[in-house]
């Protein structure tokens, strides 16, 4: 069905990347709606424009580039009550997802790919949020519009099922960011482990490397040099020098 639309209106039905909003016209009035299609782990975006004229509702088809009747305001609350339940499927399997990664940390089963899968899901779940803000805004604006003329009840609970899919979002995200915290902790431990380490093995050898040093100087006059058993006493010094700091390592690692 053809309409004669404002070309500011027509231009922002058409526009795919238009974010959703809600205007009111003359006669009609224009409500687009562009939601989340979350197939698998990937989100993608559908833009769904309606055109809303004498209590009847009409569906933008974008390959026909024209509306459709979709029916009244019941067919429009079926239409998108069935891809808000869909949204809302989808982001309780990016919870167990999540769930799942958290499960492995505490475990201390860190997967390697464990900051690529956090950052997909972040990226996705951040779009997905961005995108149900703008809808929810349109979407209260159209309902307070339309107050007298929607079933009241059947549409609250429409405003509900939105509100709650951006909530979902919005505490997957918060999860997300704290488990990032919780995995850069353990990396931090982890790290502090080796640099502990590396610093231990560098000080029990740091007294037999300064006796090597010392007694590899190609200068005269050092001591044990013209001994025979000159390399046996070095080797006894260095072991007697370096007991006293084994054993203040030792304790400092018990305590």
């Amino acid at each position: 069905m053809k309409f004669k639309l404002n070309e500011y209106l027509k231009s922002d039905i058409e526009n795919i990347n238009h974010p959703s909003d809600f205007e009111i016209a003359k006669d009609y009035a224009i409500l687009i709606l562009r939601l989340p299609y979350i197939k698998g782990d990937k989100v993608e975006v559908y833009s769904y424009g309606f055109l809303i004229n004498d209590k009847k509702v009409y569906y933008y088809k974008r390959d026909k580039k024209e509306f459709e009747l979709l029916g009244g305001f019941e067919e429009l609350h079926d239409f998108l009550d069935v891809r808000i339940d869909k949204i809302l499927a989808k982001l309780n399997n990016f919870h167990m997802q999540i769930a799942s990664m958290e499960d492995s940390l505490y475990e201390n089963k860190i997967d390697k790919s464990f900051a690529n899968e956090w950052l997909r899901l972040k990226k996705e779940l951040v779009f997905i949020e961005r995108l149900l803000g703008h809808a929810l805004i349109a979407f209260e604006r159209f309902l307070k519009y339309f107050k007298e003329d929607v079933d009241n009840f059947a549409y609250k609970d429409l405003e509900e099922h939105f509100n709650r899919a951006f909530r979902f979002s919005k505490s997957a995200i918060e999860k997300l960011d704290y488990l990032y915290e919780f995995y850069r902790a353990k990396q931090d431990e982890k790290m502090n482990k080796i640099m502990f380490m590396l610093t231990l093995i560098s000080g029990i050898f740091l007294p037999l490397t300064l006796i090597t040093g010392f007694f590899g100087m190609n200068t005269g006059g050092l001591p044990l040099v013209n001994d025979p058993q000159g390399t046996i006493k070095a080797v006894i010094i260095g072991v007697v020098l370096e007991v006293p700091f084994v054993v203040w390592l030792y304790k400092m690692i018990k305590n």
